[in-house]
């Protein structure tokens, strides 16, 4: 009996699924933030506390574990010197391949067939298999990049909140329930973006989104600007030569609505999920394929 071992391992979350020969599901694991940002160190103790938690809820022994063949999703991988340092990471498997988290969740998306996904979480990025290519769109990282995003949401939910304690915008429902959070002090405000990362920018993507469904002028004006992104990033998805794609990540359902009919048309269900994704990435293949 062979072993397979599935990584997803991203910005705010990493987890683990282990799976026979057969397909059953045997093991899993859950952890916090394991992508390349949190420091090298941190993160080979995140892959190893899911990979055991995984092991340990199977029930494996040392020589099942060496049958192992691990495929990995690490957000963050493509950065200079990273996949260097992935090859000297210590597992006690037959073989580990790695990968980024967006490519392994393309590849479970389509069963490793040609096509492609954007991603709209606190990020965005498409990712994009096409006639033996795989590549990226956008994905550069915020703020310069990450457009349609929950990050980008909450960044231009700040900038109005700001504009209308100023009195250079009429103030709505949203810039008060925005402003709020600081006790409608600037000062406190600023002293905030100080130090915020993207994924405290888009702790405020649900709000923009409750009143952009309510009417708000700011929030609709800010979702419908992100549409115009996401529509343009689907356009270009195409454009490159993708013969489909699945529109994935948190935000994804509350902004497909707003979307186009037509470009709703042009999607495609995922067939599954990140996981599947890393355990394709291993060598898994379903019923022998």
């Amino acid at each position: 009996m062979t072993y397979y071992l599935g990584i997803d391992a991203g910005g705010s979350h990493c987890r683990a699924r282990l799976v026979r020969s057969d397909g059953v599901v045997i093991g899993t694991g859950q952890g916090g933030a394991a992508n390349a940002r949190i420091g090298l160190d941190v993160l080979y103790d995140r892959l190893r506390d899911v990979c055991d938690q995984a092991v340990a809820q199977a029930g494996l022994g040392t020589d099942e574990v060496a049958t192992i063949r691990a495929g990995m999703g690490i957000a963050g991988i493509s950065r200079p010197g990273v996949r260097d340092a992935l090859e000297g990471f210590a597992f006690p498997f037959a073989s580990v391949a790695y990968e980024t988290d967006a490519f392994i969740a393309n590849l479970g998306a389509h069963g490793g067939r040609d096509g492609a996904i954007l991603i709209l979480g606190t990020g965005s990025i498409a990712q994009v298999r096409a006639k033996g290519r795989d590549f990226t769109i956008g994905g550069y990282g915020f703020p310069i990049s990450d457009e349609g995003s929950g990050a980008a949401l909450g960044l231009s939910a700040m900038r109005h909140a700001l504009r209308a304690l100023d009195g250079r915008t009429q103030a709505t429902p949203l810039s008060r329930a925005v402003t709020q959070r600081f006790d409608h002090d600037t000062a406190r405000a600023i002293a905030w973006m100080d130090a915020a990362s993207p994924k405290d920018y888009g702790s405020f993507a649900p709000l923009v989104m409750d009143h952009a469904e309510a009417d708000d002028a700011i929030a609709r004006s800010i979702v419908e600007d992100a549409v115009q992104h996401i529509e343009r990033f689907i356009e270009t998805i195409f454009e490159r030569g993708a013969e489909r794609c699945a529109l994935l990540g948190g935000l994804a359902p509350r902004m497909q609505p707003w979307l186009r009919a037509r470009t709703v048309a042009s999607l495609s269900p995922a067939a599954g999920d990140a996981l599947d994704g890393a355990l394709f990435l291993a060598g898994y293949r379903a019923n022998g394929r």
